[in-house]
């Protein structure tokens, strides 16, 4: 069994509000090439990000993970805030940080991200050009397209739930909260078939997942996209698409990568959370690991 590689506590500030942040650095003298890691709505540092932080200091690739503001171990308030805006700006300073440490390489640092992460993550890297590689998996990448696999149905529930969190919001009352997963027919953000359990399967012993968003935070969600900016990415792009996506058609993450003037598509047999559990993480971490050696350029002995 492999050593495990030492994770430091570390925080930055994201426009005033501190976010509390993993820094995974790789054996030996530094400067280092490095990712930062952006996880999924609701997901938590303590939610599998280990698994990336391990493989890929192995692999001579130093990584930062987060959790985004007004979630998980970081400030900002009220909780459970959800905005696509504020997130990408999370993303973008994680990625300043680390261009300022002194063990990593400013020149060769990239950016990963998974489900909802992928937005933010693809939507950074369409404005910035010192991003020197990016790789998404099960990507969510079009929010109507969310809205769409989920039905018509759902989104009439909540309507009144989003109504009423907007007007609290607008009075400067507390927010109302709905699940963020829930079973089908249920009153939640997401009530795919399969994604309660999905959910929770990425949630270890021990570690805790807030199941609850700002119900007006999902109007962010549906109505935003990265397919319009993917022409604008220069960084090479591995796209991982969850063949069996149960959260979004998986054309639309094609869609990405095609329109991306160095994208790339891989496929892989599972849908949305199989891909986050043997045997499908390994094959990911595989080609993901090598994607990156190769454009961050990373020498391994």
């Amino acid at each position: 069994m492999s050593v495990p590689v030492n994770t430091a506590r570390v925080s930055f500030a994201s426009h005033g509000t501190r976010c509390a942040g993993w820094l995974t650095l790789p054996d030996g003298p530094g400067p280092h090439p490095a990712v930062v890691l952006a996880h999924g709505l609701g997901a938590t540092h303590d939610m599998l990000m280990s698994q990336y932080e391990q493989h890929f200091a192995r692999s001579g690739l130093a990584t930062l993970a987060f959790d985004y503001r007004h979630t998980g171990e970081s400030q900002g308030v009220p909780r459970q805030r959800f905005s696509m805006r504020r997130h990408q700006q999370d993303v973008g300073d994680a990625l300043d940080y680390l261009r300022r440490h002194d063990d990593i390489d400013p020149d060769r640092i990239g950016l990963w991200g998974t489900s909802l992460g992928a937005m933010h993550v693809l939507r950074e890297a369409s404005e910035r050009a010192d991003i020197a590689a990016v790789v998404v998996q099960c990507p969510i990448v079009h929010g109507p397209a969310t809205l769409a696999r989920s039905g018509w149905r759902p989104a009439l529930r909540m309507t009144p739930a989003i109504v009423g969190d907007a007007l609290r919001w607008m009075r400067g009352a507390g927010r109302r909260y709905v699940p963020i997963v829930g079973r089908p027919g249920s009153l939640a953000a997401v009530t795919v078939a399969g994604a309660l359990e999905g959910w929770y399967s990425t949630v270890p012993s021990g570690a805790g997942f807030d199941n609850r968003i700002a119900a007006a935070d999902i109007i962010g969600i549906a109505s935003i996209s990265a397919k319009r900016r993917a022409s604008r990415i220069t960084a090479p792009l591995l796209v991982c698409v969850s063949q069996r996506e149960s959260l979004m058609d998986p054309r639309h993450a094609e869609d990405v990568a095609h329109r991306a003037p160095r994208g790339v598509v891989r496929h892989y047999d599972g849908d949305h959370f199989q891909i986050y559990h043997p045997p499908l993480v390994a094959e990911l971490l595989t080609d993901q690991t090598l994607f990156l050696q190769e454009h961050l350029n990373v020498q391994i002995d």
